[in-house]
């Protein structure tokens, strides 16, 4: 692979929030090898809005995981604000993940038999944050997405937009540096869909940083800037120049 290949995404700046250098993700052994992640450098910026754009197989997903701090490269670097988690333990991970990524799944990953008060503010449990204090917190970030009147609802009483908003607010609860999201329209109508892309556009004004996981083209279109991945290797990195549209009141 050339040297220009092996740095495509990779633009080193002051903000740059995360740093992957030259990661390999390899399973198997000897002659049945699979390359999962091969020499993927790359650089997001604090504040950025983007996507990581691939179908099934082309390593996204473990993209994705590495970005999270939810597995480990077999080889190369990975700095988040700086710090080097490549090299952390489990536990170690356990922290970053807990206190600067927030997760947003296509299935929600919701605890059914609690409410979105409950949902929203189990992250702040693990914390030892005060049961009051995170019940202010959880109610304040669930009015934030709209859902002021659903604060006692569990998810079987939810619309999947709606359950999907809890999720988010349950991303945001620890205010974390990165809100990474998979497929997070793929379960949704249209409409809830156009909603949540919204929601995310707005949360990108307020400065931060969200990283979008996709199969989907379009969706990643709507973002300002698209990565590309093929068979474990960034292809494309791109500027989209999107800009949400305004929304006006009359």
């Amino acid at each position: 692979m050339s040297k220009i290949q092996s740095n495509l995404g990779k633009t080193p700046t002051d903000s740059a929030l995360v740093e992957l250098n030259h990661i390999c993700k390899f399973y198997g052994e000897e002659n049945n090898i699979v390359k999962a992640l091969d020499n993927v450098s790359l650089t997001i910026n604090s504040g950025e809005f983007l996507s990581i754009l691939g179908p099934s197989g082309s390593g996204k997903s473990t993209l994705m995981n590495m970005l999270g701090c939810l597995d480990k490269p077999t080889s190369g670097e990975y700095l988040l604000d700086n710090y080097d988690v490549s090299s952390m333990t489990s536990h170690q991970l356990a922290k970053i993940r807990n206190h600067k990524i927030g997760f947003v799944f296509q299935s929600f990953n919701l605890l059914e038999y609690a409410t979105a008060l409950d949902n929203v503010a189990l992250p702040l449990v693990y914390r030892g944050v005060k049961t009051k204090e995170r019940r202010e917190k959880a109610a304040d970030l669930l009015a934030q997405v709209g859902l002021a009147d659903r604060i006692h609802h569990k998810p079987n009483q939810l619309s999947g937009g709606q359950k999907q908003r809890v999720a988010i607010a349950r991303a945001l609860v620890n205010d974390p540096q990165i809100i990474l999201a998979d497929e997070p329209t793929g379960a949704l109508d249209s409409k809830s869909g156009a909603e949540i892309e919204a929601l995310f556009n707005d949360l990108h004004k307020q400065g931060r940083t969200l990283i979008v996981v996709t199969h989907d083209v379009s969706l990643a279109q709507r973002t300002p800037r698209i990565i590309t991945i093929k068979d474990g290797s960034i292809i494309s990195d791109k500027m989209t120049g999107y800009q949400p549209p305004v929304v006006t009141t009359e």
